[in-house]
């Protein structure tokens, strides 16, 4: 940033901040939970607005997204180690389809302030710290469904000082040091995700509303004054990583540390679903359908959540490929779309599939980052298709079909929504893509994940 616009940021902090003293608000547990709506973003408002939303741009900032992954644990490759802790009850919001705001992730509404009002926030496990834009936008605001938030509108809204704890806890949480507005005393943050996406203003406190009937207060955010990159008409992101900070561990003192989901899916198919949930507390690990394979950290990037990929089959029968080869750090991401596999694991995947595809369809081009494509609508290949499981430590598993492992890019062209990992460090991240319609729960306490079919009723 230029020293204009940094001495035009600390001026606006020193006249709209005030020096508050932060008040730490503790929270009983509380049996249930809350539960809240998710959709993927072609459910929204603006989905008329998006007929020109492209699957490659789509794809191109997924692979934005996957960069920066592969940029924080590349470095720390071997530290896969298991996680212990305690043990942990339900809020619960709708969840929908991103792509009406320009993202292939999933969003939800929450409230903020007093008098509450609602936002359409992108959901991403991959990320530790909560924020939206926030007016005056001093630097710069991309363009949103929703009103832009007006702190001066909230009777709770507060900014936190430099002395506060949060503040301290932003390195971890953004990977930034915090900075401090010298004149008012005001903390400042910046997120940045790898690539030119950024969000950077002040750190704040409000009423958060997640359920007409349940709040939290002094929710630790941040107020974004200058917000470039990859969000697409959202008004921000939700944190849901294992920090500190994230807004699961901020609810967790009342409902505990576990949140389940499930993703609708996030384009037109016959009977495809259009709205999904995600659950945050305890409560949310039941029904015990789930089969769970334990949560691995590495303790250099202790907030993302791994799991430990052992093998894959195609129409029951494994990849012909030496175990050691799916033994790279693996990271399951809402905030990832399609699932990327280490190189001689998805080669080996992609040969078995045009083995079985070939004999009925025609090998076509591929298209961006995927290369395994065919002629044909997606309906039709899906009733060859085999079916691909994804098999996890601990018995866990992820049998895909049709819907969850083929993308009709072009009319007429279909292709495998798997890629490989072209890093030269390999990394393998399950998508969002591969998680549709199934409950994915994470009991973050116990340290461990679960997979249950069944679809987002």
């Amino acid at each position: 940033m230029s020293l204009f616009w940094f001495l035009l940021f600390s001026a606006y902090l020193a006249i709209a901040s005030s020096l508050v003293e932060f008040e730490n608000s503790l929270l009983t547990h509380k049996h249930g939970g809350v539960r809240l709506k998710l959709y993927h973003v072609t459910s929204l408002k603006s989905s008329a607005k998006s007929k020109s939303f492209l699957f490659s741009d789509m794809l191109a900032k997924d692979q934005e997204h996957v960069r920066y992954l592969h940029s924080r644990v590349s470095t720390n490759s071997d530290s896969k180690s298991k996680v212990g802790v305690p043990k942990p009850k339900l809020v619960s919001i709708p969840l929908k389809s991103g792509l009406s705001i320009g993202s292939g992730n999933y969003v939800t509404k929450i409230g903020l302030g007093s008098p509450t009002k609602y936002y359409s926030m992108l959901v991403d496990t991959g990320s530790s710290f909560s924020w939206l834009q926030c007016q005056p936008c001093t630097i710069y605001c991309h363009a949103q469904d929703d009103p832009i938030f007006n702190p001066s509108s909230s009777n709770t809204y507060k900014t936190l000082p430099c002395s506060s704890p949060q503040c301290s806890s932003l390195k971890s949480s953004t990977l930034n040091e915090p900075s401090c507005s010298k004149v008012s005393n005001a903390c400042v943050y910046k997120a940045s995700y790898g690539d030119s996406s950024l969000s950077l203003g002040y750190l704040s406190q409000d009423m958060l509303t997640v359920t007409p009937s349940e709040s939290l207060p002094n929710f630790v955010y941040g107020c974004g004054q200058d917000n470039q990159g990859l969000f697409g008409r959202s008004s921000g992101i939700i944190g849901m990583a294992n920090d500190k900070l994230s807004m699961l561990a901020q609810l967790s003192g009342k409902y505990g540390n576990a949140f389940s989901y499930c993703l609708p899916t996030s384009f037109s198919a016959p009977n495809s679903t259009k709205e999904g949930f995600l659950s945050i507390g305890t409560s949310s690990l039941t029904p015990s359908s789930y089969k769970f394979t334990p949560l691995l950290k590495n303790p250099k990037v202790p907030s993302l959540y791994f799991i430990d990929l052992n093998a894959i089959t195609v129409g029951g029968k494994p990849l012909a490929i030496a175990a050691s080869s799916y033994k790279v750090p693996t990271i399951i991401d809402s905030g990832t779309v399609i699932t990327r596999l280490p190189t001689p694991v998805y080669t080996a995947l992609k040969n078995a599939v045009v083995e079985i595809l070939s004999k009925k369809y025609k090998p076509a081009p591929g298209i961006s980052l995927l290369d395994t494509c065919f002629t044909g609508s997606a309906n039709e290949i899906s009733e060859a298709v085999p079916v691909i499981a994804l098999l996890f430590g601990g018995g866990a598993e992820l049998p895909l079909t049709g819907h969850n492992t083929l993308l009709e890019l072009e009319k007429g062209t279909t292709c495998l929504a798997i890629a490989g990992n072209s890093e030269t460090s390999s990394i393998a991240i399950i998508g969002n893509y591969q998680q549709q319609t199934f409950k994915v729960a994470y009991d973050v306490a116990n340290s461990k994940l679960g997979f249950a079919p069944g679809g987002c009723q």
